[in-house]
């Protein structure tokens, strides 16, 4: 117990040291240090001799010390260095790489592609085949395609324009969220919609611009699952039948102790090779989108 107490605390102590090396490193705050004189020096003359030179040049150094006070030392920071502000805006953009995975599924098209391409499997009874990462590769490449006009649109709008310091940070979010907004509300339901904003105790708006991007996405959320679940039902529907099929001809047979499910399989398989599935699933899954 003492052991694992000790391996927390090390962990800690290394975490607050990464925090407290990250904000020296990006603390940009430039700090000025002058001197100045609390009294003013006098310098006594010297005579032609020098044995007078060297006699005013011990008193010279007594009047300096006498007279010379100690420095006063100003240190003042530059107000436009932006330290604290430059550790937080280095902080924010670690947090939104770390959220861009789950930004990308939720307020996109990949939801709705990966739970119907999940549905095809189960319905096929291929329990590994395809593989997840090929399923993954392939709704994250539809969703690309689904949603290019969307990018193009946010990087002309919103980045291109911030990287030229043409707009603000603000202007540039606005810019950008612009387009996932009006996707978002073309596929959203109308009844998803109204729970979110009756949660929020948002009443009657006159322009859809009006309701908040937090009202939006759960909407979206929900209502890509709800039209997943019913393309995936669909695509199950010839495949229950032909278990249904398979199942009823075994019990007649009397092989009651063979699984149906190792039968009708590779009748399954048939099917959907014969009517062209993957190029029939996609098409249609695809075209969701654009009616």
């Amino acid at each position: 117990m003492e052991s694992k107490n000790k391996k927390t605390l090390k962990k800690l102590v290394c975490i607050i040291c990464i925090l407290f090396i990250t904000g020296i490193l990006t603390n940009k705050t430039t700090v000025f240090v002058y001197a100045s004189q609390t009294s003013e020096t006098a310098v006594t003359g010297a005579d032609n001799d020098n044995q007078s030179q060297q006699d005013n040049s011990a008193e010279t150094g007594n009047n300096l010390s006498g007279q010379i006070g100690p420095f006063k030392f100003n240190m003042d920071t530059d107000p436009n260095g932006g330290g604290i502000t430059s550790t937080l805006q280095i902080m924010l953009v670690i947090t939104l790489i770390s959220l861009a995975p789950s930004i990308l599924i939720m307020v996109t098209s990949f939801t709705r592609i990966i739970i119907v391409l999940h549905f095809v499997r189960s319905a096929l009874g291929t329990q590994t085949t395809p593989p997840n990462q090929v399923l993954i590769g392939l709704a994250l490449f539809l969703t690309f395609f689904i949603m290019s006009p969307v990018f193009t649109q946010v990087n002309n709008d919103a980045i291109k324009p911030l990287s030229n310091g043409e707009i603000t940070q603000q202007e540039a979010f606005d810019a950008g969220i612009k387009p996932l907004r009006q996707f978002m509300l073309k596929e959203v339901k109308a009844q998803d919609l109204k729970l979110f904003m009756d949660i929020a105790e948002i009443g009657k708006v006159d322009n859809l611009n009006d309701i908040p991007i937090t009202v939006i996405i759960p909407s979206f959320i929900i209502s890509e699952l709800r039209t997943a679940f019913i393309i995936g039902f669909v695509i199950y529907i010839p495949f229950i039948i032909i278990d249904m099929v398979v199942a009823s001809t075994l019990m007649s047979m009397g092989m009651m102790m063979l699984p149906p499910t190792t039968i009708s399989m590779p009748f399954k398989i048939l099917l959907f090779i014969l009517a062209d599935g993957w190029n029939l699933v996609i098409g249609v899954l695809v075209k969701t989108f654009y009616t």
